[in-house]
């Protein structure tokens, strides 16, 4: 099975806590995952969000500006558990 999501990938564990919690309040599902591999730069936490509510994701980063915002990414696995990582363009 083909599973695709988005990730928000930051340097500090703070700003991943902090930003996961506004996204809570503005009810986006949203989970603290290992980032993965291909993104292995930073703290070694990422928020997890579907990628039907990036534009919100985005949105809400525009208003807070947390820093340390290494990038979003889109990330895909497939039925083999390989992983592709890309940049979602912003």
């Amino acid at each position: 099975m083909r599973e695709a999501f988005g990730i928000a990938s930051f340097r500090s564990r703070q700003q991943v806590l902090k930003f996961e919690g506004a996204l809570r309040r503005a009810g986006i599902k949203v989970s603290v995952i290992t980032t993965p591999r291909d993104v292995a730069v930073g703290c070694g936490l990422s928020i997890r969000f579907e990628l039907g509510d990036y534009s919100r994701v985005s949105e809400i980063y525009n208003q807070l500006r947390p820093s340390n915002l290494i990038g979003f990414y889109q990330v895909v696995r497939d039925d083999h558990q390989r992983t592709v990582t890309r940049p979602i363009s912003q």
